[in-house]
């Protein structure tokens, strides 16, 4: 097997594993209100610190600051939500280079590192604002969340029923900011192509509901 070979099926694995996170944008807002609304309870709790509602979920949706802070979205095929993160800058001059990140997951979707995967996205984007600190605010019993960040190296402090993650974060270099340039351009490729294929299904499924209505239409008529 000549290098040639090895180099490139080390590419396809990496691309198979390879999970899009795209930057979402306010016309976004439906799509994060369906997602966090789809969350059980339980999980509500654990991403906002209390048992929020629909209502509240709401509020928090349309308070979101695309302007100031960075919101990341991961699509299935239909184009839903399946995960998204919110890396929300200070705006407190004071700690002009701390950042929070709070992320949540669908049931359905658990167990294959998007949370993982966001928070890498939103690290590299923190270091390539000129953050130095990350940090994260979970309840203690968010097991998941506080896996991720101790893996990253984080500095976790509980406190009761909370706990507080801290992580320090290295300068931009050229390839933190090249990664990014990449990542933003791929993310946006898929999006665009479920897009298209979303769009051609439906076209498929007008033109059988139409071709059904026809032999139908044929049938009564006696045709």
């Amino acid at each position: 097997m000549n290098q040639l070979t090895v180099f490139t099926q080390s590419l396809w694995r990496r691309w198979m594993k390879w999970v899009p996170v795209r930057i979402l944008s306010p016309k976004h807002r439906p799509r994060i209100s369906a997602h966090l609304k789809s969350l059980a309870p339980q999980d509500r709790y654990l991403r906002f610190g209390y048992p929020a509602t629909d209502e509240q979920i709401e509020n928090y949706v349309n308070k979101l600051n695309f302007a100031r802070d960075d919101i990341y979205g991961v699509f299935n095929r239909r184009l839903e939500i399946v995960s998204m993160a919110h890396l929300a800058f200070s705006v407190d001059p004071e700690w002009a280079t701390c950042a929070e990140f709070g992320v949540s997951v669908d049931l359905r979707m658990r167990g294959k590192g998007l949370g993982a995967r966001l928070f890498d996205r939103a690290v590299m984007r923190a270091r390539n604002e000129g953050v130095g600190l990350l940090f994260i605010h979970a309840l203690s019993e968010n097991t998941a969340m506080l896996k991720i960040a101790r893996k990253s190296g984080a500095r976790v402090v509980r406190d009761g029923s909370e706990s507080d993650a801290y992580l320090s974060l290295p300068a931009a270099d050229m390839d933190s900011q090249v990664n990014e340039f990449i990542e933003e351009g791929m993310a946006d490729v898929d999006f665009q192509i479920k897009l298209r294929a979303k769009q051609f299904l439906q076209l498929l499924r007008t033109l059988q509901e139409v071709r059904k209505g026809v032999r139908e239409s044929r049938h009564k008529s006696g045709v």
